[in-house]
C-alpha cells in the first residue's frame, strides 16, 4: 500500500487489474475528459504493463485506486513531473465512481502526499477545459495559474498550483 484515505486505498498496479483497468480505458466518457482515445484490450494490457514496470525512481508514478471496503479497482492516480520539474498530480476514475466525492478525496490525499511524503513545496495539476468536474475539484484546493494549449492531447488545459505554505 502506498497510502490510504477514509474510503480509499492507493497501491501499486498489478497484472490482475487488467479487466477493470480495461473498463477504465475503453470508456469514451472517461477518455474524452483527458481527451484521449479509448483503448482496445490489447492496448490497455500494454499500457497496464508499462505502468507496472515504471521504475521506482521514475519521475512518473501511477498507482491503483481502490475502495477500502472491497478493494475494487476504481481507477488510477499518480504523480509526475511537469515541464517545469514541479510535481503534478493526476487521477482518473471509472465512470461508475463519479459523483460520490472520490475525486475530491483522492485529490486532497495526493496533495498531502506531495507535500508530506515527497517534501515538495509546490504541487500542480493540469486539466482539460472540458473537464468541468475536475476543474471544480481542483478549484477547491488550488489556484488557477494559467490556461494553455496542450499539443500532446490537442486541447486547451488549465494549470492549477498550490504552495505548501497555503495548504491547510
Amino acid at each position: 500500500m502506498i497510502f490510504e484515505t477514509e474510503r480509499l486505498l492507493v497501491r501499486k498496479l498489478e497484472i490482475e487489474d487488467d479487466e477493470l483497468f480495461f473498463d477504465l480505458k475503453r470508456n469514451i466518457n472517461v477518455a474524452k475528459l483527458l481527451p484521449r482515445k479509448t483503448l482496445s484490450k490489447i492496448e490497455s494490457d500494454l499500457e497496464l504493463k508499462t505502468l507496472i514496470n515504471l521504475e521506482q525512481n521514475s519521475t512518473k508514478k501511477i498507482w491503483a485506486l481502490t475502495k477500502k471496503e472491497n478493494l475494487e479497482l476504481m481507477g488510477c492516480c499518480g504523480i509526475m513531473k511537469n515541464e517545469s520539474n514541479q510535481d503534478e498530480i493526476g487521477y482518473q476514475l471509472r465512470e461508475k465512481f463519479w459523483n460520490f466525492g472520490f475525486g475530491t478525496e483522492i485529490a486532497k490525499a495526493l496533495i498531502d502526499f506531495v507535500f508530506y511524503n515527497l517534501k515538495s513545496e509546490i504541487v500542480t495539476a493540469d486539466v482539460n477545459l472540458e473537464n468541468k468536474s475536475s476543474i471544480k475539484i481542483l478549484s477547491k484546493f488550488m489556484t488557477l495559474e494559467k490556461e494553455f494549449f496542450n499539443p500532446e492531447d490537442n486541447c486547451f488545459d488549465r494549470r492549477y498550483i498550490l504552495r505548501k505554505v497555503n495548504w491547510k
